[in-house]
């Protein structure tokens, strides 16, 4: 064998814990956002967007900067303290509702429609 040949080996490279957020047959289609300062976002967490400035932080019902309208589901966890950061969201697909994360008063009900029209499509049923 020469030396720029090596034999190929197993190895434990880590882990996979399955999440079921991904479900149904639809294709996935993700984006890179510029994410907030001060967030703890957890894969699988409803993100709305900030109409002055574009910045995506978690959706809360009673917000009234724009972000209190879900826009997409976050396909990475990520926390933010003193600077905004870029980060991974879904903007379309067939998820599992059982496998979000919702901010304060959304219920799956409350953003299952708004969701729709943007090509987010909300199941409970088995995760693929």
């Amino acid at each position: 064998m020469s030396e720029y040949q090596t034999r190929a080996t197993l190895a434990t490279e880590g882990t996979y814990n399955p999440d079921h957020l991904i479900a149904g047959d639809m294709p996935v289609r993700a984006r890179k956002v510029t994410i907030g300062t001060s967030q703890t976002i957890v894969r699988g967490h409803v993100l709305g967007q900030i109409t002055s400035g574009g910045n995506v932080i978690i959706s809360l019902s009673a917000a009234s900067d724009g972000s209190q309208t879900p826009r997409f589901i976050a396909a990475e966890s990520i926390t933010t303290t003193g600077a905004t950061a870029e980060a991974i969201v879904y903007e379309s697909g067939d998820f599992n509702e059982n496998a979000l994360t919702l901010g304060a008063s959304h219920t799956v009900a409350s953003i299952r429609e708004g969701l729709r029209g943007l090509g987010i499509f909300l199941t409970n049923g088995v995760a693929r």
